[in-house]
């Protein structure tokens, strides 16, 4: 009776996949003009709100900018991926406008990591993808005007910088915006053949490595000034999360075989002790079958105790990451819990308590990191089941984000009250993913570049593009 059971849920697994293969094509299709359609939405509401600024504000219909004096923060986020769209027009109009109009020659205090993974990678992957040097030399001009972040005691940076005088403030940093920065250096150096963004930027992240506990693990928190810990919370999710994205990705991009020890190192730690699996048991057709679900938690980085069983929006970008280092098993597996953890109120919530099962934040600023998961696994697996989640997602976040004039962030995933916030990573990197997944537009080649954690992509130079320049 076993046997038989066993037998006819193959042949129904088998016909599922057929039928959902037949189905993909269209429905990648459709879907993928569907993105480009909501893309456009939101876009067309920026330019008629908050045109000139850096963000819209879509409920009160007004515009945000992060600081005294605008920097365009979402014509330079969007605009790669209207390219990658085959938004030409648009694209083109956009670009002639952060040309004549985007200045950084301004006294205003900035957030280094925000700035370089936005602006720098934006202007850097949009000269790439176009040609025009106008971008590059706004993107230099802007890596010398962060250059000052650099000049502490430990070579770890500031966190902020003032773009015309140079004077740092921020002595407390954490591994993300510390070791988030050698994509954006290392090709601006590569591209204007002047080493010093490559050495300062790899240093910041060896420093942090430097610094990792006698099991491998880093805290949330240090002095750029002393080199010491002040939180020694370790886990994956903001504040860490790109430190160690970035280990990875740039031992590929960039070659850099420095990284890619770091990584190897690191990854056992992470696993070891950051990764959790809680038993459950799953309903099917032949009863009540226990498994386990992989979660990545929070542990005292000295001692590697379990400190809190909490997973949210910004950790489900590790699925990504093991699928891209080659571990599909547990990266499968994690996507899995994410999903789990998106499906409960048909949105994901900012924080998850896994071992509870209940939120335990409850906003969604309208993230990008489980649709990019999804995006690498069907990369790499081709398998349907992706493409499924991932219209699942996409109808959720437009049933409960559209606006009349965009997209709103939420305020609560369970209650589904609007936010009035549309940041810019809603161009660069969730429209973005969401089209990458049901598309395959012939201007990109996955394995010809790397994304930054904005989504913007930088294509993988060789190391003849290396030249010392005084």
């Amino acid at each position: 009776m076993f046997a038989a059971r066993m037998t006819t849920l193959a042949l129904m697994a088998c016909l599922c996949a057929a039928t959902l293969s037949a189905q993909v094509p269209v429905t990648r299709l459709r879907l993928a003009a569907e993105v480009r359609a909501e893309f456009l939405h939101a876009w067309n509401g920026y330019k008629k709100y908050a045109w000139g600024h850096d963000d819209l504000k879509p409920l009160s219909k007004t515009y945000h900018d992060w600081y005294s004096e605008p920097l365009l923060m979402t014509p330079v986020d969007a605009l790669d991926t209207m390219i990658l769209m085959g938004l030409n027009d648009e694209a083109n109009r956009t670009r002639e406008y952060i040309v004549g109009n985007l200045s950084f020659d301004k006294d205003i205090s900035v957030q280094n990591f925000e700035i370089t993974i936005r602006l720098l990678g934006g202007l850097l992957s949009s000269y790439q993808l176009t040609g025009d040097k106008r971008l590059l030399r706004l993107a230099e001009d802007l890596g010398n005007r962060l250059l000052p972040v650099f000049d502490s005691p430990t070579g770890l940076p500031y966190r902020y910088v003032n773009l015309k005088t140079g004077k740092v403030r921020g002595d407390v940093t954490n591994p993300a915006e510390a070791g988030t920065l050698l994509i954006e250096f290392g090709t601006l150096a590569r591209l204007t053949r002047r080493q010093i963004f490559y050495d300062k930027a790899k240093r910041a992240l060896v420093e942090i490595y430097n610094r990792r506990s006698p099991i491998g693990l880093v805290g949330t928190w240090i002095n750029v000034e002393t080199g010491q810990w002040t939180d020694s919370d370790s886990h994956i999710s903001g504040a860490i999360d790109s430190y160690y994205e970035y280990l990875l990705k740039c031992s590929i991009l960039l070659d850099d075989q420095d990284c890619k020890r770091m990584w190897s190192d690191s990854i056992a730690g992470i696993n070891t002790y950051l990764g959790d699996e809680i038993s459950r048991q799953r309903l099917s057709i032949i009863g009540r079958i226990p498994y386990e679900e992989l979660w990545y938690g929070h542990a005292d980085m000295n001692t590697g105790k379990r400190t809190a069983t909490t997973y949210g929006a910004l950790d489900a970008f590790f699925p990504a990451v093991l699928a891209l280092s080659g571990d599909l098993d547990r990266a499968r597996r994690l996507q899995e819990s994410s999903y789990k953890m998106w499906i409960k109120n048909g949105i994901e919530p900012e924080e998850f308590d896994y071992q509870k099962n209940e939120v335990v934040h409850a906003g969604y600023p309208l993230r990008p990191e489980i649709v990019e998961s999804t995006y690498y696994l069907y990369h790499y697996t081709k398998d349907p089941q992706y493409l499924l989640m991932g219209e699942t997602m996409w109808r959720g976040f437009v049933k409960y984000c559209r606006t009349d004039e965009g997209y709103a962030a939420l305020k609560s995933v369970v209650t589904k009250e609007k936010s009035d916030s549309m940041q810019s990573f809603l161009f660069a990197e969730t429209f973005k993913y969401f089209y990458l997944l049901f598309a395959r537009p012939r201007t990109l080649d996955f394995d010809r570049v790397i994304f930054n954690t904005e989504a913007h992509p930088i294509k993988r130079l060789t190391a003849s593009h290396v030249r010392r320049k005084r």
